[in-house]
């Protein structure tokens, strides 16, 4: 029997050419492509290719247009999830052109947090007038002529409602299930343009799932219909449906508006995921790296590609209802492992992150805060350095730092917060408030890795100018000059400690986790070229009470034999200030006799590098 794909091959030469390169890029071999631009993009510098867009378009927002709400129903049930798709694509769809509608939810408090505080004290929401729309046929008139008709997914396969968030950014079309498409589309005078129940019965690859993914891969991100600036790991249907999850279903906005190409696999080849058992072994994880490779191919080293979202916890990790020999952590580090060879970085956790295609247009200007080092004299203590990391990712940064942000003892303790500046793509208006309400105690540096989370060493040699241009870039942007989180599994190469030097020269920290059993090894304590590099110490990254971070503190530091001066940089994940300012008084109380002194990250830094350099080890240039 010719299969789908045989088919498409002897239809259009030009495929197979195309997934020929897909193999070769997938098995490693360094193929530079010199193909025709994605969709919507050019080869400008970020800031040149997206501010002055985001200025017009917001500037063209204010000067009159009302600022269009939506509630969406959010009551855990298939209708609700059924009626976020088709609002989330309309959404994608209107913003396109201008910041015009915003989503809220009768559930989630935080769209509307967001709204009220961005339409105050100036900031670029302030002003505009709101008018609520009551349906979803009002928003199909609000999209007026920009909506071209109608995809309807297939929920036996629920990897149609990824393909189809795919077709719907790239025809401009509604996102609809069947009972929706029964209920609305002769209403509404919409024209099916592709109706995607039964296509897919997985005579090409055995699996319904992967038929799906590589037939929009043929159709639509090879043949360069699709964004290769940034992709997007969203989970499918196979369990949300049913349970009303829109986790990521109100993310499908940003898609949409992107053109991104949407899909669900897992990185492991050596077991079947959950939501296919059937398949053939490692038939996922082949699907993903042909993903990966022609991404690869489109952007052709123009610029590195986001990949926003995360794997599922319950179909390819082991969880209470899923069997697996592979922990979450460690399935997180062996995505970032398979993408970064493919120069793609992930802004891992995106679920619930309303309104992006909104958010994304806010006018962005540099931002600033102090570069002042504190006049602190090297002494014998112990210095530490508290990272406040994790909000490397848009639902850290949009959901959970607000509550810590607007924590009474911010301020007391000197803080270093790690945010991921790649994240100005996605929420600029968000980064500058908090730039914006900072303290002096308050820094911001990068979290995992840099601008995005990617293993450095990985990157090819080949991509290491582009690398650097791109950190450069969104550092120069966020006034970022330290990278405290970087997360790979081996010590830098020589060649990647000199990109680092090259957007943050004033502080490299590093965890090293050789889980591929190559010999990996943390770097030595060093100076290179006037960059500060060290271990970031993630011993406390699991602990949450004062008490028991102060201990884990203590322990680092007396089991690293407390030589003075000494230096520990510490990870904590989502605790507040008050919790931190308590840990470092109860330490100081219970051991006075470790002399700890806690400073900002570029003080720890510079008394780093001065102890490095009393010592004589700093490296030459």
């Amino acid at each position: 029997m010719t299969t789908h794909m045989q088919r498409v091959m002897n239809r259009k030469p030009t495929i197979a050419a195309a997934l020929l390169l897909l193999l070769m890029l997938a098995a490693g071999f360094p193929v530079l492509g010199q193909e025709k631009k994605a969709t919507g993009e050019s080869n400008a510098s970020l800031l040149e290719q997206v501010t002055p867009e985001t200025h017009t378009r917001a500037k063209r927002a204010k000067a009159g247009k009302p600022l269009y709400t939506y509630t969406l129903t959010q009551d855990g049930t298939p209708a609700s999830y059924d009626e976020a798709m088709a609002v989330a694509s309309l959404q994608g769809i209107i913003n396109r052109a201008s910041p015009e509608l915003y989503l809220l939810s009768r559930t989630n408090t935080r769209p509307q947090f967001w709204l009220d505080l961005l339409a105050k004290d100036g900031r670029w929401l302030q002003g505009r007038e709101r008018k609520s729309q009551p349906d979803l046929t009002a928003l199909v008139k609000l999209a007026g002529k920009r909506l071209k008709g109608a995809i309807i997914w297939d929920p036996a396969v629920p990897a149609t409602a990824n393909v189809a968030t795919t077709l719907a950014g790239v025809h401009d079309a509604v996102v609809l299930s069947p009972e929706f498409a029964d209920r609305y589309l002769a209403q509404w005078r919409l024209p099916i343009l592709k109706d995607l129940r039964g296509k897919f019965t997985g005579a090409e690859t055995g699996s319904r799932k992967n038929d799906a993914y590589r037939w929009a891969l043929c159709e639509y991100l090879a043949q360069g219909r699709c964004s290769s600036h940034r992709l997007c790991l969203f989970e499918d249907s196979f369990s949300t449906r049913a349970r009303g999850d829109l986790g990521y279903v109100v993310t499908r906005d940003w898609a949409v508006e992107q053109r991104a190409f949407v899909f669900d696999l897992s990185p492991w080849g050596d077991e079947k995921p959950g939501d296919d058992p059937g398949q053939r072994l490692g038939l996922d994880l082949e699907t993903y790296n042909l993903i990966l490779a022609e991404t690869l191919r489109q952007s052709a080293g123009r610029h590195m590609t986001e990949l926003t979202g995360f794997f599922t916890l319950s179909k390819y990790s082991h969880t209470p209802d899923h069997q697996s020999a592979h922990e979450g952590v460690p399935t997180e580090w062996e995505s970032v492992w398979l993408m970064s060879p493919f120069n793609c970085y992930q802004n891992t956790i995106s679920s619930d992150c309303f309104n992006q295609s909104l958010h994304s247009q806010a006018p962005r200007h540099p931002l600033k805060q102090p570069h002042a080092v504190q006049p602190v004299a090297l002494e014998n203590k112990a210095y530490v350095c508290i990272l406040m990391a994790d909000y490397d990712s848009a639902t850290p940064l949009y959901d959970f730092l607000p509550d810590h942000w607007h924590n009474a003892a911010r301020g007391k303790t000197p803080l270093a917060w790690g945010i991921n500046p790649s994240l100005l793509e996605t929420y600029p208006d968000l980064i500058a408030y908090f730039y914006e309400t900072a303290s002096p105690a308050d820094s911001f540096t990068s979290d995992a890795s840099a601008a995005g989370y990617m293993n450095p060493n990985r990157i090819r040699k080949e991509y290491l100018p582009l690398f650097v241009r791109h950190n450069q870039q969104f550092f120069r942007e966020a006034d970022m000059t330290i990278a405290p989180m970087v997360l790979d599994q081996d010590q830098p190469s020589p060649d990647v400690k000199e990109a680092f030097q090259q957007f943050a020269p004033d502080g490299f920290a590093t965890i090293v986790d050789d889980l591929h059993h190559r010999g990996g090894r943390l770097p030595d304590r060093q100076v290179w070229k006037g960059m500060p590099i060290l271990e970031l110490l993630n011993d406390a990254c699991n602990s949450k009470g004062s008490g028991e971070i102060a201990a884990v503190m203590v322990n680092a530091i007396q089991g690293r034999g407390n030589r003075v001066p000494g230096f520990y940089f510490f990870r904590t994940v989502w605790v507040n200030p008050a919790t931190i300012t308590d840990s470092v008084a109860t330490l100081r109380r219970q051991h006075p006799d470790l002399n700890v002194e806690v400073v900002s990250p570029r003080t720890f830094f510079a008394l780093f590098k001065e102890s490095q350099q009393r010592q004589g080890k700093a490296a030459r240039p």
